[in-house]
């Protein structure tokens, strides 16, 4: 039978190695210092001998901590996959996948049903939020994000491109003020978006005014949305003109809730990405949904140039028929 010091100990002592520093290790655990100090001298009265020097504004290793930090690293390493694998019960049970509201919303949810049918036994769960998840404390199997990709320890695969585009609702286009240039804007209300902390910046009207070559209107006047679907709404009812992303006005575009009445897009430097732990990323069921995801993507038209041809057509469509 092996004989093995406290686990408390042993997580607060590599947590604490990691960060070389008590009150890191401690928020990364969510304990108090206190407890972190109290763990590490309690794994050190265990094995008799000491593992930091403590100095007075920081800690470094002793030459027997640092020798045998790497095997304690990679101990718990094998425990989580362990742990993972336990959990993997043949491609069945729950995947919890986070992505963003709009996202969520205007996409998945529509497309959903697809997966479920190829993947009877996965039951999805839906974690809809605005903030960067912590895999491992949120227990989330896979998200998609809106970023630059860089998410490091991570597998990432482009989703899709992001692309914006002005919509209204077709009411903008007839008197008073009918939107027939992009100057036209300034007798409009304009809504807006907050994007957040998001890793680049995101296309804004003072974007989109600059590449239209509009500069007698003022950008940052109307009201600011934190979710891109409010801002959407808010359009369909016609309280202004929104610079949203041309995949999530696709159906109010196509029913005619909303026109697109300037062709001009603007390409985000930022993109959609489906992400997933390295370590867990070839468990059945995230496999299972990343390539589901990058499939079902490429059938549906998210791919580069694809909304902005639909742009084209849909306000060709509306032309005609107007």
């Amino acid at each position: 039978m092996r004989k093995l010091p406290p686990l408390n100990g042993l997580r607060a002592f590599e947590a604490a190695a990691r960060h070389l520093n008590f009150s890191r290790a401690a928020e990364e655990l969510f304990v108090t210092p206190a407890a972190i100090s109290h763990q590490i001298k309690g794994l050190e009265d265990y094995l008799g001998v000491s593992l930091f020097r403590r100095l007075p504004r920081a800690v470094i290793l002793t030459d027997e901590a640092q020798a045998v930090l790497p095997m304690v690293a990679e101990g718990f390493d094998k425990l989580a996959q362990a742990m993972d694998a336990l959990k993997e019960t043949g491609g069945s049970g729950v995947l919890t996948v986070s992505s963003a509201p709009t996202f969520a919303a205007k996409w998945l949810l529509q497309h959903l049903d697809d997966f479920t049918a190829q993947y009877p036994d996965i039951n999805v769960r839906l974690d809809a939020r605005l903030d960067t998840v912590d895999f491992q404390r949120d227990g989330v199997d896979v998200a998609v994000r809106l970023g630059v990709g860089v998410y490091p320890g991570m597998r990432v695969d482009q989703l899709f491109d992001e692309q914006v585009v002005p919509v209204c609702h077709p009411k903008f286009l007839e008197k008073p003020h009918p939107l027939k240039r992009p100057s036209d804007l300034k007798h409009h209300t304009l809504l807006h978006i907050d994007w957040g902390n998001i890793q680049a910046p995101f296309p804004d009207w003072n974007m989109w005014l600059a590449s239209a070559g509009v500069d007698d209107v003022d950008p940052t006047r109307g009201p600011v949305f934190t979710v891109e679907s409010m801002a959407i709404a808010a359009a369909v009812r016609g309280t202004g003109i929104a610079l949203a992303s041309t995949y999530a006005v696709a159906d109010e575009l196509v029913d005619g809730q909303l026109v697109a009445p300037f062709t001009q897009t603007i390409q985000s430097e930022i993109s959609y990405w489906v992400v997933a732990p390295e370590r867990t990323a070839g468990q059945f069921k995230v496999r299972a949904f990343r390539e589901w995801i990058l499939k079902r993507a490429r059938e549906t038209g998210l791919t580069r140039g694809a909304s902005y041809r639909s742009c084209i057509s849909w306000r060709t469509a509306y032309s005609e028929r107007n």
